[in-house]
Formats: structure tokens, C-alpha cells, sequence
């Protein structure tokens, strides 16, 4: 319960104050019963702005759970075709809380015919990337900007705005090949209530929103990158947890990179740009969810 004497008391001593005591003999005094006052004030504001992510029991009560999720990436990527681009593989999908925890590990495989096997039928390797991309996307987005992982290819390369971003926050070795092969992907993945950081930069992670607030992330991955940033985007879309902060379009994929006349990286008009991938997904099978694939 909340214990406004407490943190009254917190309060003084970080502005110097070496005690505070709430008797009588102290509210007597007219210096104090103004020290005290402006202190009640400032802790009950920010008892009422305080608001913390949410968790991932918090996310479960929202209807993310592992059963949602693996019915929302299934509906986005069959087990036939190429809908989203792309090589027509398929997808792992990762959800973290808003403070990077995993909530839940699935995939697109459905089980039928070379579509069941988490070890076999899918890019293994993805199962982390997954979580590195909702751990980066929800690391790097708040309320006033979503950041999708993206967004971040060009500005990590040499000389741009965020370069060396990618060597951050990196994934939890220990804790990322831990747990049985048997359980990836299933409720008892090893993944599952661990934070496992890491830091991806290219196509596939997107922050989740509530009423403009973000409340965790998706990380897809399992085929290009560019498909696996039109994958997640459709997921979110489904889950209705696309309502992205004032710069609305900033975490869509930005295919404006031109040819380098130096020669490596090429230069992105944005700063922000993403190549274009192999069977790059059309205008009709991206939708909104990259800008310059036309």
C-alpha cells in the first residue's frame, strides 16, 4: 500500500533533508508544516503519474497469450504460398513486456507435412533473433516514438546517428540455448519469463501500443527480412495494438537507400532506411508497412 510518510520522507532526504518526523511536535512548527506540505504534494503526484509497463500476466489478461499469438501469426503466414514476399518460410514469433521479459515463444508451423518440426522445418537460428527484435523494439520505443528494428540498419552503419547501437544490451548467451529443442516454441519454451536482451537491426521487430501507450513488443523472424518486418506488421495489425505514437509512420520499413559512390553501405535519403530483400514484397502484399518498395 502506498505510504505517503515514507515517501515524504524519501523525498527530504534527496533534497538534503536528513530526517523527517510526522509527530506532533514537528507539525507545529509553521517551517515544517510547509516543508511537509510541499512534500505530501510531490508524492501524491507522482503516486498519480506513475504508471509502469505492463507484464506479461498483465499482457495474458489483454488476450497475448500463447494461443493467440500462434492463431495471429498462422492466419498471416500458411503453410503454402507467399503471401507477404519473400521466401514463403516459416516464422517464429516472440512477444516481451514492456520491460523485456518473454511472455510467450510460437511459430507458424502448423504440423502439417514439412511444416511441424521446430528443428527441422523452420530456421532455428531465428528462434533467438525473434526475441532480440521484441527485446530491441521495446527497448527502443515509448510513447512518443516507435522505433522498429527497421528502422535501425542505416543509422548503425559507420557514420550514421546510432552506429555502435548494436553492440548494446546483448543476448543472454546462458539463457537463450537453454531448455529442451522439444520445447521451443510451446508454452514451455526456456525462453519464457526471461529477459534475453539483445539488440537486432533489421526488419522484423515492432512495439505494441494501448491507447497510444507502449505495453511490449513482437519480434517475428524465419524468412527474409523485409517479409519478416511485413509479417510482424500484419500481426500487430490483428492484435489491434498498432496505434503508434505522434510520428506515425516512423516505424515502417523505409526502403530509400541509394547505391554508395564510395562504394559499401549505401546512403539512406531517411536515415533511418532498410534494403530491399530478396523477393522484396510487393506494394499489395506489404500494404502500409514499407515505404518505397514500388
Amino acid at each position: 500500500m502506498f505510504n505517503i510518510n515514507a515517501v515524504c520522507t524519501r523525498l527530504a532526504t534527496s533534497a538534503g533533508v536528513e530526517h523527517v518526523d510526522t509527530s506532533s511536535a514537528i507539525e507545529s512548527s509553521h517551517k515544517w508544516k510547509r516543508v511537509r506540505r510541499g512534500l505530501v504534494a510531490a508524492a501524491a503526484a507522482a503516486a498519480a503519474t506513475s504508471v509502469w509497463a505492463d507484464t506479461c500476466s498483465e499482457l495474458s489478461a489483454r488476450g497475448l497469450d500463447h494461443a493467440s499469438l500462434t492463431s495471429a501469426i498462422r492466419a498471416v503466414v500458411p503453410a503454402a504460398g507467399k503471401p507477404n514476399g519473400g521466401l514463403g518460410f516459416p516464422m517464429w514469433l516472440t512477444l516481451v513486456d514492456g520491460s523485456g521479459v518473454v511472455c510467450a515463444v510460437t511459430t507458424s508451423l502448423d504440423g502439417t507435412d514439412g511444416n511441424a518440426d521446430a528443428t527441422a522445418d523452420i530456421w532455428l537460428g531465428s528462434r533467438v533473433i525473434s526475441a532480440q527484435k521484441a527485446n530491441t523494439a521495446n527497448a527502443f520505443s515509448n510513447g512518443r516514438l516507435a522505433l522498429s528494428t527497421a528502422n535501425l540498419y542505416s543509422a548503425v552503419q559507420p557514420g550514421g546517428s546510432l552506429y555502435g547501437l548494436q553492440h548494446s544490451n546483448p543476448v543472454d548467451a546462458a539463457q537463450a540455448y537453454e531448455g529442451k529443442a522439444a520445447d521451443f516454441g510451446t508454452t514451455k519454451d526456456a525462453l519464457v519469463g526471461t529477459r534475453v536482451g539483445g539488440v537486432n537491426v533489421f526488419g522484423g521487430g515492432l512495439a505494441l501500443y494501448a491507447n497510444r501507450r507502449k505495453i511490449g513488443a513482437i519480434g517475428v523472424s524465419g524468412d527474409t527480412s523485409c517479409t519478416d518486418h511485413v509479417v510482424a506488421w500484419k500481426v500487430r495489425a490483428s492484435l489491434g495494438l498498432a496505434g503508434v505514437p505522434a510520428f506515425g509512420n516512423f516505424d515502417k520499413m523505409f526502403q530509400d537507400i541509394t547505391p554508395n559512390p564510395n562504394g559499401g553501405t549505401g546512403n539512406s535519403a531517411s536515415g533511418f532506411g532498410h534494403p530491399a530483400c530478396l523477393f522484396n514484397p510487393t506494394p499489395a502484399q506489404a500494404g502500409d508497412s514499407i515505404i518505397g518498395n514500388s
